[in-house]
């Protein structure tokens, strides 16, 4: 049986009236990559969000390695945070600082590392997303996928055994898009991290996602692998699938 890492349970969360988890449920292995899909506005990212306690729900269970982490307050969710990275989708990268200072930020507050080790570590995250020669660089002067790249080494700076991904790819030409898919498909195989993707970029979710969940209604209307989703005959999710427009979105 494979070891759970996270177990979510009878997650709900509403803004004002508006209910956008309603009771959700489901369970996140270690080593494996599950991809959210769904609409806009379907909570998506409110979900990532409630894994490392980044937003509270109104009911509901977060269960992390054991704990609970919807109980626990903001000094006692460090150690948690540090096991469990996340890549936001602007990548938000400090403007004020180069890029080497970017990815240092977090080994330097949260570990004992020398100035030495930091240099060394800086340089080996920045070469797992192959990048080199930009360590001097302000975030301006970077492209797109750059910044999403050197977002991405910051995020694996302390070596996390969760990534959270909320859109990794928007913004992107299809090129830069598939060039992060591959990155995020290598960076899964190579360092065997356990992966949480956000996303509407189909193509993306195919390359990455070992099992899929279909956001709909505040629930997961569909949890499986990609055969399962291929094979299924629920029309929306079919449709979702494949780009067909909704009757109600026809006009």
């Amino acid at each position: 049986m494979a070891e759970m890492v996270y177990r979510v349970r009878g997650l709900c969360k509403a803004y004002g009236p508006r209910r956008v988890l309603d009771g959700l449920d489901f369970e996140l292995a270690r080593g494996e990559c599950l991809v959210i899909l769904g609409r806009s506005g379907c909570g998506k990212s409110v979900t990532l969000r409630q894994l490392n306690g980044l937003e509270q729900p109104d009911a509901g269970e977060v269960i992390f390695d054991g704990t609970d982490v919807t109980r626990l307050s903001e000094r006692e969710l460090y150690p948690v945070r540090r096991r469990v990275a996340m890549l936001f989708q602007g990548g938000a990268l400090f403007d004020s600082m180069t890029v080497y200072e970017n990815i240092a930020f977090p080994l330097r507050e949260h570990t004992g590392m020398d100035e030495e080790q930091i240099a060394d570590t800086v340089r080996r995250k920045l070469a797992m997303v192959r990048l080199r020669d930009v360590e001097d660089k302000m975030p301006s002067a970077l492209s797109g996928g750059m910044k999403k790249r050197v977002a991405l080494a910051r995020s694996l700076a302390l070596d996390p055994e969760v990534m959270l991904y909320d859109e990794p790819t928007t913004g992107l030409d299809p090129v830069t898009s598939a060039a992060i898919g591959r990155l995020i498909a290598d960076m899964q195989e190579r360092l065997g991290v356990t992966s949480l993707v956000v996303t509407h970029d189909l193509a993306l979710a195919r390359t990455v996602g070992d099992r899929l969940g279909f956001l709909d209604g505040g629930r997961f209307r569909f949890l499986g692998t990609w055969a399962e989703a291929d094979a299924s005959d629920d029309r929306v999710l079919s449709n979702f699938l494949h780009g067909v427009a909704e009757v109600e979105d026809a006009a």
